[in-house]
């Protein structure tokens, strides 16, 4: 079997940044706290899990006081700066510098929305990470929409602006898009430009990952695609790569591969999330190598 990992896979710059920094603070430290998992991978959770990496959730963080705690890639709402000052916490902020970006522009763009009695619209994830730092700006008032049916939730009549979580799919932003013009036309007889204004705010980083996944994908006869289960980034990026090739397997560590998914002259693609380590990647490799030595031995 001749086995590849695919060489565009493993964290977007955003993570491994925000790993960097807590490994780096945790050589000088015991221990560190992280507002939420660091990454949505189970086995990255617990690798730095075992070097001191204490995970807590934002009820918990209202109960510290004089101490560091991490804010991950994700990014976070205003209320956790304000908390971190109010509880004397020195905040590691590693949030994402697209991130960021995009949180100043819902921001101005609420500011705006406020005086012109519009509403901010948000395409991602309810819950969220991400969404909850972005709704965060607009003092909660941000319609957050993912399915059709939440297009309910918005008033047609008032002006709108679009925004979406950056790890979230182009396709599936420009589709939305596309429903919310018609709606308004539909509402108001014509669209101008104060009606609606749509803002491609998705990562490149991430969304380029689809067509080199689904090139990736073609190239090989199984693709092994190795992510956390919570990962959306992983589930979504897995469907690329099922449409293109349907001997594709969803696994999260090596402990799930199976003999009878590979044929000895088959060629194997190992890929993943934006969220998936490469050592992780490379642990299946080997398994996947030593599990040939020995189909080959018996």
């Amino acid at each position: 079997m001749q086995v590849t990992i695919d060489k565009n896979s493993g964290y977007c710059f955003g993570v491994e940044f925000a790993i960097k920094m807590a490994e780096d603070e945790m050589e000088n430290s015991d221990q560190l706290y992280c507002l939420g998992d660091i990454v949505h991978n189970d086995m990255e959770v617990k690798r730095l899990r075992e070097r001191g990496l204490i995970v807590i959730d934002r009820d918990q963080l209202a109960e510290l006081s004089d101490c560091k705690v991490l804010i991950r890639a994700h990014g976070e709402p205003p209320e956790t700066y304000k908390t971190a000052i109010e509880n004397n916490i020195e905040l590691i902020d590693a949030s994402c510098p697209v991130v960021l970006k995009l949180q100043h522009r819902v921001k101005t763009a609420f500011d705006k929305m406020e005086r012109e009695n519009g509403q901010i619209v948000i395409y991602g994830k309810k819950g969220h990470a991400e969404v909850i730092g972005l709704t965060g700006q607009t003092l909660e008032k941000a319609i957050v929409v993912m399915e059709d049916s939440d297009l309910e939730k918005i008033d047609y009549n008032k002006p709108v602006t679009l925004f979406s979580q950056t790890t979230k799919s182009t396709k599936g932003f420009y589709e939305l898009s596309q429903k919310i013009e018609e709606r308004i036309k539909n509402s108001k007889g014509e669209l101008t430009e104060l009606d609606f204004n749509a803002n491609d705010s998705i990562c490149r980083q991430v969304s380029n990952r689809e067509p080199q996944l689904q090139k990736f994908a073609k190239e090989n006869d199984v693709i092994l695609f190795v992510s956390g289960k919570k990962s959306s980034n992983g589930k979504a990026l897995y469907q690329v790569c099922l449409s293109e090739n349907p001997r594709s397997y969803f696994i999260e560590n090596e402990t799930e591969l199976q003999a009878e998914w590979f044929n000895p002259e088959d060629k194997i693609g190992i890929c993943g999330a934006t969220s998936t380590p490469m050592w992780l990647m490379e642990q299946v490799k080997n398994s996947l190598e030593t599990m040939e030595e020995n189909l080959m031995e018996a």
